[in-house]
């Protein structure tokens, strides 16, 4: 398996946000933010063994987690100098539909609608073939404040 990490992230275009470094979870798991826009996002994730499972196949609950953040940023992207959109789970389901050792996995997630506090997105994840291994849909709500605030430095 590979620990190389993923390719760097192209120049964003005009109405692209900077990308954001993944943080606390999803930094531990080594996904990346490689796309970002209005309505859109996209996350690579390199496979290394700790994300494997008995049978030596891509374990279920990293593409769930993996699915689960894509989906959440595809429903906070704001133009640039607005300040920071953040939003929580309240639902996700997910189908599990093809297996990966190795490689590269890309999830790409498209927001479908909502409102004024909550929004929907669905995903679909691929292996670097374009097989498809997992696909997922989710309801998350839009955070009015952050209780917690800024993550403790390490």
């Amino acid at each position: 398996m590979t620990d190389s990490p993923s390719p760097a992230a192209t120049p964003a275009a005009p109405d692209e946000q900077t990308l954001e470094d993944t943080v606390g979870f999803n930094a531990v798991l080594g996904m990346k933010l490689v796309e970002w826009s209005a309505e859109h996002a996209v996350m690579e994730l390199p496979i290394r063994d700790m994300h494997l499972n008995r049978s030596n196949a891509l374990h279920g609950g990293v593409l769930a987690t993996l699915i689960d953040a894509v989906c959440g940023y595809a429903g906070v992207w704001v133009p640039p100098g607005e300040p920071r959109r953040k939003a929580l789970t309240l639902s996700l389901s997910t189908n599990f539909i093809g297996q990966a050792r190795e490689g590269i996995v890309r999830a790409t997630a498209v927001k479908k609608g909502g409102g004024r506090n909550i929004f929907f997105a669905s995903c679909e994840v691929r292996d670097a073939a374009g097989t498809l291994l997992a696909m997922g849909e989710g309801s998350f709500r839009y955070r009015k404040s952050d209780p917690y605030g800024e993550p403790p430095k390490a």
